[in-house]
Order: structure tokens, then C-alpha cells, then sequence
């Protein structure tokens, strides 16, 4: 569907700029936009390693163990189901701690991970709620996702930042001259959005425990 609409508009724009004799801007533009995104590009491959880097460090000093522990009880209350020291909380625990950097790029496998826990987990409890597609694999895709599944991915798309280091990197690449003035702002939305998102998932999973 994004496809369709992102050719649309390629599309109409092309017609519309032959129509008022505005190809040769159109050409220009292409060409700046393509050099723009090569650049952004090695800006933000500079920004990805610092970051990751600097987690790889964390990790190794066991920074992120004590920030995984530090969790637990947050997670206990967004998982209350989710057995004690299972595995599938070490995956959720990296993507929090991932976004609350800012770091898009090294949330997105822990998130993968988690949810491919989530399923196990889903498994592992009996979950009927499976289709034949998969058995070649060995495995039986869930047809629908668990309350931990949903309340996982809201919160992670809320994805509470206090370091968005995207937007700065952009900021910066655009010449903004305070790059950083967008950390303040940037906390408030997504901490409003991250406490929406937690209390809605919390209202309906109890609306549907009393179903």
C-alpha cells in the first residue's frame, strides 16, 4: 500500500512538473536529494556506531545488567503474567533500554527476539490459538497476539527517549544551531505518550480478564 502511494505521488508530481514546464527543477532536486541521502546517510552510520559502541561497552562493564535488573519491577507491572526469569524478558529489557537512548537501530532486534519469545512463551503455555501454516518449520505461527504481544509493541512505539539521538543527528545535518534543544520536548511528548500507552494497554487487558 505504501508503495502505491509513495509511486502516486512520484508519479504526479513528474506529470504535473511536465505540465508546467518545471522538469529541469525536478532533475535538480532529484539529483541534491540523492546527495543529501548519501551524506545523511554516512552522518548517521558515524552516529550508529558511536552509540552502539558505546552500549557494547555498557554491556561489557555490566551496566546494562543493572539497568535490566533495575527494570524487573517495571516489567512486573506491564507483564504480570510472564513467569519470573523468563527468557523473554532479558529481549524486552534491551529494547526499553535501547529507545530510552534513542537507538532505534539496536532496539529493532531485541524487539524480533522478544516477540519470538512472546510466541514460544504462548506455546509453552498451550495456546490454542495457532494455524497449520508453519509445521515445516516445526513451528505454529500464533493467529492472534497474546495481551503481552499487544501491550509490547504499544509501548514500544510510544518508545519513551531521552536521548533522541535521530532527531539530533538530523538537526545537526541540517544545520541547526542548537541541535540538542529538542531533548526537553522531545522527553515530555514521549513520556506523555508512554504513560497513554501503558494505561490503555492495562485498562483493556483487565476489561478483557473480566470478560
Amino acid at each position: 500500500m505504501l508503495n502505491l502511494i509513495w509511486g502516486s505521488m512520484i508519479l504526479i508530481g513528474i506529470i504535473y512538473a511536465a505540465i508546467n514546464g518545471t522538469m529541469q527543477q525536478v532533475n535538480t532536486a532529484a539529483i541534491e536529494s540523492a546527495r543529501e541521502a548519501v551524506t545523511l546517510c554516512i552522518t548517521m552510520l558515524g552516529v550508529m556506531g558511536l552509540w552502539l559502541g558505546m552500549m557494547e561497552v555498557a554491556r561489557a562493564a555490566g551496566i546494562m545488567d543493572r539497568l535490566t535488573k533495575a527494570l524487573r519491577p517495571f516489567l512486573r507491572f506491564l507483564f504480570p503474567h510472564i513467569p519470573k526469569g523468563h527468557r523473554c524478558l532479558e529481549p524486552i529489557s534491551v529494547n526499553l533500554i535501547s529507545n530510552l537512548l534513542g537507538l532505534g537501530w539496536a532496539a529493532t532486534p531485541a524487539g524480533l527476539s522478544a516477540m519470538e519469545e512472546l510466541a514460544e512463551l504462548e506455546r509453552e503455555r498451550g495456546n490454542t490459538a495457532y494455524i497449520e501454516e508453519g509445521k515445516k518449520e516445526g513451528k505454529h505461527p500464533i493467529r492472534a497476539a497474546s495481551n503481552e504481544m499487544c501491550t509490547f509493541l504499544v509501548l514500544n512505539i510510544s518508545s519513551l527517549q531521552l536521548i533522541p539521538v535521530n532527531v539530533i543527528a538530523y538537526r545537526a545535518q541540517y544545520g541547526s544551531v542548537a541541535p540538542t534543544a529538542i531533548l526537553a520536548p522531545g522527553l515530555v511528548a514521549t513520556m506523555i505518550s508512554t504513560v497513554v500507552a501503558i494505561l490503555f494497554c492495562r485498562c483493556l487487558c483487565l476489561r478483557k480478564a473480566k470478560k
